[in-house]
């Protein structure tokens, strides 16, 4: 319950944070004193913990934390199930996670690679390229593993469930990121 309630409370901020970083991309920085060694009085003031931006890796664990305390209810597990179910569920969960940084990572190469100021490098791209599939490979390999593994803590009902449950916690992830967005929007006009 607790999670739950930092999850809802992060995704309250976050469109005040957009509109602080706003902000403080508007205006400029105070001036620094010329002393080599900065006191502790001409140090910017750090902002308060409601006020500090969220990056989106730590929604994302909000959310996957908040993922696994709905399960319990959503699947209906019993006590014996849930710790076996829960780490199974945060190891797919870890997989994905891996896995889309991996694939970011490569993502980026091959944007930088095929910018059109760049000399194009044939060899580098087919390179990439081949990194990307055998990136996909070994994700679609270790998400089914993982998969295997969570579906050995549940009966063949709450094996359904959990794809439904999965499947629902991906629309109200998408609706809450477009909800922050629209909300963050206007403070980007102003």
């Amino acid at each position: 319950m607790k999670v739950a309630a930092i999850v809802a409370f992060a995704l309250l901020i976050v469109p005040g944070t957009a509109r602080l970083q706003a902000q403080a991309q508007t205006q400029p920085p105070p001036p620094q004193p010329q002393s080599a060694a900065p006191t502790a009085a001409a140090q910017q003031p750090e902002l308060p913990p409601a006020a500090r931006p969220i990056g989106a890796g730590e929604i994302q664990r909000l959310f996957e934390a908040y993922t696994v305390l709905q399960a319990q209810d959503a699947l209906q597990l019993s006590e014996a199930q849930y710790g076996r179910f829960v780490t199974q569920l945060k190891g797919l969960q870890d997989i994905r996670r891996r896995h889309q940084q991996a694939r970011n990572l490569i993502l980026a190469d091959l944007r930088r690679l095929t910018n059109p100021q760049v000399t194009p490098d044939d060899s580098a791209i087919a390179d990439r390229l081949k990194a990307f599939r055998d990136e996909e490979d070994r994700a679609a390999a270790d998400v089914h593993k993982a998969y295997d593994a969570v579906d050995e803590t549940l009966d063949v009902r709450q094996q359904a469930r959990f794809r439904l449950f999965e499947e629902r916690m991906e629309q109200q992830k998408i609706e809450l990121l477009m909800r922050a967005r629209q909300t963050a929007r206007p403070a980007r006009g102003r």
